[in-house]
């Protein structure tokens, strides 16, 4: 599988290759958004880490185009932390967006988890170099019983709390803002306040650490909402 890099500081360009490699991944690096625009009309690979401010074509035009011929997995790599910014990647087409400084072993789980939601998956699986050496296994979401285990330990959780990880669950990876887990929360269209979702999800996370202390998977996105994913910890 082929990951495109689009990144103009070589240092962290090839940071990122050598992690990515290191797992398995073949890379492609621009450092020209206009350079990287006109390759990756032509072959896109399978997915493109793409930063915002790009000397030639800037980040969000280089979306934009992509999209009108690919669907190609993009996640967006930038310094710029404004909501608007984030909210305005998504809005263009990115499947995740991620902000400066960051961990080039963060950088490679989210590789991973779009490739998953995307319906690609590597084909070298998954290497314990990498946060995301969680099995999927471990974690059960039984609809039917209205249960999660955890390493077959069963972790209680509330119907409100059942509903919130459920709607999460459904699309690993995928960022929710509060209202849409409040629609999914409750039923009867009541209006509850954001720190009442916060609350929740606060609460959540305290009852599945306490069954897997080593292992995150509710996960805020700042300025936007939160989203399931497994990762163990550092």
């Amino acid at each position: 599988m082929n990951i495109s890099i689009v990144e103009d500081e070589p240092k962290l360009a090839n940071l990122l290759k050598d992690y990515l490699q290191n797992d398995g991944f073949n890379t492609s690096i621009y450092h020209d958004g206009s350079e990287a625009l006109d390759s990756l009309m032509k072959n896109p690979g399978d997915l493109i880490l793409l930063d915002l401010m790009l000397p030639g074509t800037d980040g969000m035009s280089i979306c934009r185009e992509l999209r009108k011929h690919s669907n190609v997995p993009i996640i967006m790599l930038t310094a710029k932390a404004q909501e608007i910014d984030r909210l305005l990647g998504l809005e263009i087409g990115a499947d995740d967006y991620i902000c400066k400084p960051f961990s080039p072993r963060e950088v490679v789980a989210r590789v991973k988890a779009v490739l998953r939601r995307t319906g690609t998956t590597p084909q070298n699986g998954t290497d314990a170099s990498t946060p995301e050496t969680a099995s999927d296994s471990s974690f059960v979401f039984d609809e039917g019983t209205a249960s999660v285990r955890i390493n077959e330990q069963v972790c209680p959780l509330t119907a409100v709390e059942l509903r919130l990880l459920g709607a999460m669950h459904e699309r690993p990876g995928q960022i929710f803002n509060r209202a849409q887990l409040m629609r999914r929360m409750y039923d009867d269209n009541r209006i509850v306040s954001d720190r009442t979702i916060d609350s929740h999800v606060k609460k959540l996370r305290q009852k599945l650490e306490t069954v897997d202390e080593a292992t995150s998977y509710i996960h805020s996105v700042y300025g936007i909402g939160y989203k399931f994913e497994i990762l163990e910890n550092e």
